[in-house]
């Protein structure tokens, strides 16, 4: 499993702010990049998007695990409810990499290049792959379970 740096982590936390305020624009910037693949798009609640509740979980998500970055414990009852929604909804261990393609440059593009800079966006990124390698593996014990 990827740990993120403890560098990373505190570029993480820092970026807290940014996400609170920006977080529902970055994840609604997100979708519309995700969503022009059409199989990932049939995946997902599309009265939750349009209604914007989907955009707004995530970025709370987002928000929390920025938060948290250095103390994962907190997470455990999200994360858990993460895992039962993913398994529901069909989310395998291919899908994540198409999420960090659409997440990453959404920060960017939302709070700017001065902002979301290259080492902002590392950051970000090994962050993104720390918490992504932990829902793959509880998701793969939960579909073998299941």
């Amino acid at each position: 499993m990827r740990t993120a740096s403890e560098h990373a982590k505190s570029i993480v936390k820092a970026t807290a702010p940014a996400i609170e305020k920006h977080g529902v624009a970055i994840t609604t910037a997100m979708y519309a990049r995700l969503f022009q693949d059409p199989d990932v798009a049939a995946m997902f609640d599309r009265a939750a998007q349009e209604s914007g509740e989907q955009p707004r979980r995530l970025a709370g998500a987002i928000l929390a695990y920025a938060r948290n970055i250095d103390k994962l414990e907190n997470l455990g009852p999200a994360v858990n409810r993460m895992v039962a929604r993913h398994v529901e909804t069909g989310v395998k261990a291919e899908h994540y990499p198409l999420v960090a393609q659409a997440l990453l440059p959404a920060i960017r593009e939302v709070l700017g290049a001065d902002v979301a800079t290259d080492e902002v966006l590392a950051a970000w990124g090994e962050a993104y792959w720390m918490l992504a390698d932990i829902l793959i593996a509880a998701e793969a014990e939960a579909y073998a379970k299941a």
